[in-house]
């Protein structure tokens, strides 16, 4: 057996972080290691602690990397240091708590990385009230035969309801096979209410776009088209956050865009190895999203002109 690489530590604004097995390959595509998924975590520490404040972020840590068995870790790994903070969540289906990682710094996120975590799957509310999204997410999920030209073209659809209802949207790519977009909300309503909001705009866009389902059940869906996801709006629903890497051999990452680079952009470009220079270069395209609230008043409307259930699937 080869003998393990010593640690490192990693100072991060006022903190040490020590990472173990830093030379650990964690994808084996390009043999990027444990040490490399910190590197890039610091390199665009801004947009992942904005994509992560204050929310309750449920961690997928993979502890002998890809090749090993993923975790889908609710509650706080065992062993944090006293400045890792958490919020503490209620469950009433299994009427039990957990205390789940809560970013206000960098070296929370370079924490969670040496315990192996890779994605970054946060809540759509913050500790304040968590309850009460401030995010509506519009998840554009690509059935088996839709190729990804059919997502652009269903962004670009959602872009044109957005803009209607005045609403600024921030979209990414999801680090996978679909497209993410963002809108800000002030925290007013429960879950149910935002999500009702949300299948209100999907059905809207579905019947702009013959790319579109907002069918619940998979197997009654038509494979080529774009599945708008309304249920990640729904308690205790997550996707990657903004900057996060996914689990993928290639190391990609869910990756803010500007609307004008939804046609050419890449998702299999946009790996850890190139959007540290991007974010270099361009900063953070998400952070100016609490600069533009959207109140979802006209989508509750829009939903009540539908007779659209507070619940569905």
């Amino acid at each position: 057996m080869p003998a393990q690489s010593p640690a490192v530590e990693i100072e991060v604004d006022d903190k040490v972080v020590r990472v173990s097995n830093p030379d650990r390959v964690y994808f084996p595509e390009s043999g990027a290691t444990k040490l490399d998924l910190v590197e890039y975590y610091m390199a665009v520490g801004p947009g992942i602690v904005n994509a992560l404040w204050e929310r309750p972020c449920m961690l997928h840590r993979f502890p002998k990397g890809l090749a090993g068995p993923k975790v889908h870790q609710k509650r706080l790994p065992k062993g944090a240091p006293d400045w890792v903070e958490t919020v503490e969540l209620h469950f009433p289906r299994f009427d039990r708590t957990a205390d789940e990682l809560c970013v206000t710094g960098l070296a929370s996120v370079v924490w969670a990385v040496q315990m192996s975590t890779v994605e970054f799957h946060p809540w759509n509310s913050r500790r304040a009230d968590t309850e009460k999204p401030d995010e509506w997410r519009i998840d554009l999920d690509p059935g088996p035969e839709a190729d990804y030209a059919t997502v652009r073209r269903v962004a670009h659809v959602a872009h044109e309801v957005l803009d209607e209802l005045g609403a600024t949207g921030f979209p990414k790519t999801s680090g996978s096979k679909g497209l993410h977009v963002y809108v800000r909300i002030p925290p007013e309503h429960g879950f149910a209410q935002v999500r009702r909001a949300a299948l209100a705009f999907a059905r809207e866009v579905e019947r702009r776009s013959a790319d579109v389902t907002t069918t619940w059940w998979t197997k009654d869906r038509d494979p080529a088209a774009v599945f708008v996801d309304y249920n990640q709006n729904a308690r205790d629903h997550t996707i990657a956050a903004a900057y996060s890497v996914r689990g993928l051999p290639d190391a990609r990452v869910s990756t803010p865009l500007r609307w004008d680079e939804v046609d050419d952009a890449d998702p299999r470009d946009l790996t850890i190895a190139t959007v540290p220079q991007r974010f270099a270069e361009l900063g953070d395209l998400h952070e100016a999203i609490d600069e533009h609230p959207f109140d979802i008043a006209p989508l509750l409307e829009w939903a009540d002109r539908d007779d659209l259930p507070v619940e569905e699937g």
